[in-house]
């Protein structure tokens, strides 16, 4: 059984309030008495182990400064917490990148599946340029820059967490017209195979009809917070926290990790495709 735990909108509204709390450089117990209650409490409302109320978080945000318009998303979120999942949609920049970044950040071990494209956990700068600027039209040079630069810092993970990636063939095949860059990434995946925590194996196109026919996903673990699973597609993004979702996704998972070839065998077609981009 799947604990319940706080919902995703709470938790990220929890990890807010912590990060101001320290860049304001306060104690938990600084903000429980400007606001009148325990420092367990606010303890427990940082970690997302107490329900929010948004009164309080209303108060804690008026204490440390917080701007208005962050101020009245964050009580919207608290107020729309109980609400499971969480669908967000795009606009010129992905606005919910921050949010999975956080969630990777605490995570324990994370499962993605990719039909099209290497994952960005996996990505090389020269590669994620290529993607971003081909599927985010009008973005200026400085925008590709930072999205750039933000998909590199969210590979700080791999440092820590559990990483298993499921890659389609197809994805490993296409080099968007740029064998030099495509080469580079093969090795880089290569490489990274080389560590402990981290494993990526192949979906091979012989591989029977699939449940990742029906699209790239992430499954996230946690130490102390149920699964979530992160499904994002054209110009929108949705976190689920259902118990049905957690065991579709799974399920799904399992089902794709049966038809993958071994992690050997995966390294030695990431190597064979490299070569031949020489």
């Amino acid at each position: 059984m799947t604990r319940k735990g706080a919902s995703v909108r709470q938790r990220r509204v929890s990890t807010e309030l912590r990060a101001m709390r320290l860049a304001r450089g306060l104690s938990c117990a600084d903000v429980a008495s400007a606001i009148g209650c325990s420092e367990s409490k606010i303890s427990r409302m940082e970690t997302g182990t107490r329900g929010l109320r948004a009164d309080e978080v209303a108060a804690i945000l008026g204490y440390l400064r917080a701007p208005a318009a962050l101020r009245q998303e964050l009580v919207d979120l608290v107020r729309a917490g109980e609400h499971r999942n969480w669908h967000a949609i795009h606009g010129k920049l992905p606005s919910n990148w921050k949010d999975l970044i956080g969630f990777e950040a605490e995570a324990t071990a994370l499962y993605n599946y990719e039909p099209l494209l290497v994952p960005g956990l996996a990505q090389t700068p020269d590669y994620a340029r290529a993607i971003i600027r081909g599927t985010h039209d009008g973005l200026s040079e400085a925008e590709v820059n930072t999205l750039v630069a933000t998909r590199m810092g969210r590979q700080v993970v791999l440092g820590r967490a559990q990483v298993h990636l499921l890659i389609d063939e197809g994805a490993l095949r296409r080099h968007f017209g740029d064998p030099t860059m495509m080469r580079a990434q093969l090795s880089h995946l290569t490489a990274l195979t080389g560590r402990a925590n981290i494993l990526i194996q192949v979906v091979p196109f012989e591989a029977a009809a699939h449940p990742g026919l029906e699209g790239p996903f992430v499954r996230l673990e946690f130490a102390d917070q149920p699964g979530l699973v992160y499904v994002e597609s054209r110009s929108t993004s949705t976190f689920l926290e259902e118990e049905r979702y957690l065991n579709d996704a799974t399920l799904a998972w399992q089902k794709l990790r049966d038809l993958t070839l071994s992690p050997e065998e995966s390294v030695g077609l990431m190597a064979e495709l490299a070569d031949k981009l020489t």
